[in-house]
């Protein structure tokens, strides 16, 4: 076991399968997803090394009342994007889970005072299978998936990432999949004045992950609603916020750095690094 620590992550998956349909490129011959799609294929030579397994936080996936963490030993797919061409459910991603990770995680949190729950059918989410399908394309990583809790609220999923700190020195590396512009009303607009919006809050998230002093930072995402730009952000729901608070929390003392960033149609999307 390496005695480095790993770093957190926080990263966008797009939107449904992309990048494994065709899409229209412009004069350049880029497509609309090829700048994610690069930076997750070279996510594997930016971290250094290979982790014993990771545990990934979907956007895409609630329990109530409390986190679940998945224990099928191989877990099947899950495609839950709608109206796409048929080639794209029949995407496979057969990486195995690490059961082992998954009992260490509900520890980690018992031993924080908080209950966890476990799901031995939960399958792969495209916030999983499409992301990893780049990052680790051999699937020769185990996965462990832990879920949000329904409330969607910052402050319990900062403690739940807080607890889930110790993985990082245990040779497991912790990344959060969600996007932090999930507005589905006006995804494919370009209206100025929602494309201000977007730029306003996207500059106001990176101040705050990049707060040097956790207790601030945490301060600061846990108001993220009171920011009249994020609610315009993040239409019906935050759900692809939250697992940005879960890595905030298993960040501890590390500030976070923005290390991505493109747009759709001008309204901006990044990535981030907590170590």
């Amino acid at each position: 076991m390496s005695t480095e620590r790993f770093p957190v992550y926080f990263i966008p998956h797009g939107g449904g399968p992309w990048p494994f349909m065709d899409l229209p490129k412009n004069d350049a011959g880029r497509g609309p997803w090829d700048d994610l799609a690069d930076f997750l294929r070279g996510l594997d030579s930016e971290i250094g090394r290979k982790p014993k397994a990771v545990l990934v936080v979907s956007g895409h996936w609630e329990t109530e009342p409390v986190p679940t963490v998945s224990t099928a030993p191989h877990p099947g797919m899950l495609f839950d994007y709608y109206n796409f061409p048929p080639h794209t459910y029949e995407l496979s991603y057969p990486a195995p889970n690490s059961l082992e990770l998954a009992a260490r995680a509900r520890q980690l949190l018992a031993d924080a005072g908080m209950d966890s729950a476990e799901n031995a059918t939960r399958g792969f989410d495209h916030g999983v299978f499409i992301p990893f399908m780049l990052i680790y394309p051999q699937a020769d990583v185990p996965l462990t998936m832990i879920s949000l809790r329904n409330t969607l609220d910052a402050e319990s999923h900062l403690a739940i990432g807080k607890a889930l700190e110790p993985l990082r020195d245990e040779d497991v590396l912790i990344i959060a999949s969600g996007m932090t512009y999930h507005n589905m009303r006006k995804f494919r607009t370009a209206e100025p004045d929602h494309v201000a919006e977007a730029v306003r809050f996207d500059d106001w998230l990176r101040e705050a992950v990049e707060e040097p002093d956790p207790k601030a930072r945490a301060d600061r995402l846990s108001t993220w609603d009171s920011n009249p730009d994020a609610l315009a952000c993040h239409v019906p729901d935050h759900d692809h916020l939250v697992p940005l608070f879960v890595a905030a929390g298993a960040a501890g003392a590390d500030a976070g750095r923005r290390i991505f960033r493109t747009d759709y149609l001008g309204k901006p999307y990044s990535g981030y690094r907590f170590g």
